[in-house]
């Protein structure tokens, strides 16, 4: 998308309504970073299967082309995917204006590479926005996307941590879990815990 056409940020979206205006009100969405991983995304997608929900899938070029398989098995399931930066350096504020950019353009490239599809959203790694991460974006047309419900599941605090920082999620939130990364079992068995409480306040899981 040619940058004048394309929308320009100035900051990133942390809530569902800013990315989709028309969703209910008791829509929530489930994020998940860093992947794809061999062991642990497969089991992340067996516990959504188990519960009908879909998620996006926040993914790293070079796990994507590492593991197109498990990219793959990801967008045959129905879940979207969205591009999270080529290498995941950190701070990614303290990239270039062209290494942002590369950054953004190589993992739309694995992403496409793999799974033929063009994600809509960008995140950035840690939540490291700038100026010339903006604008990398609206070149590409892509939205900023942060989270506001966030259990640091990357630090492994315990299933029961995670279980309950995800549970206080409310209509219009978006949550953030990892699959890459580090061992993810915890946030496995805290996802098979949570979605079907969070089900059972009658919350819709949307994608982003």
């Amino acid at each position: 998308m040619p940058a004048e056409f394309a929308q320009r940020w100035s900051a990133p979206v942390n809530r569902v309504p800013q990315i989709l205006p028309g969703a209910p009100a008791n829509a929530i969405a489930l994020t998940i970073d860093d992947g794809p991983h061999p062991v642990y995304t497969p089991m992340v997608l067996e516990v959504l299967q188990r519960y009908g929900v879909k998620a996006t899938f926040s993914m790293i070029g070079i796990n994507v082309q590492r593991y197109p398989q498990v990219a793959r098995q990801v967008v045959a399931a129905g879940h979207t995917i969205c591009n999270h930066s080529m290498w995941h350096p950190i701070p990614f504020t303290a990239l270039t204006p062209a290494q942002v950019h590369e950054e953004v353009a190589d993992g739309l490239n694995r992403i496409w590479d793999a799974t033929k599809t063009a994600p809509t959203v960008f995140r950035a790694p840690g939540g490291g926005w700038s100026p010339a991460v903006f604008h990398a974006l609206s070149v590409y047309g892509l939205i900023p996307l942060d989270w506001d419900v966030d259990p640091r599941d990357w630090t492994v605090p315990g299933v029961a941590h995670i279980e309950g920082v995800l549970d206080t999620g409310r209509g219009g939130d978006i949550l953030l879990c990892h699959d890459g990364g580090g061992n993810r079992i915890e946030t496995v068995k805290a996802l098979a815990q949570v979605i079907p409480a969070l089900l059972a306040r009658k919350l819709e899981f949307v994608t982003l």
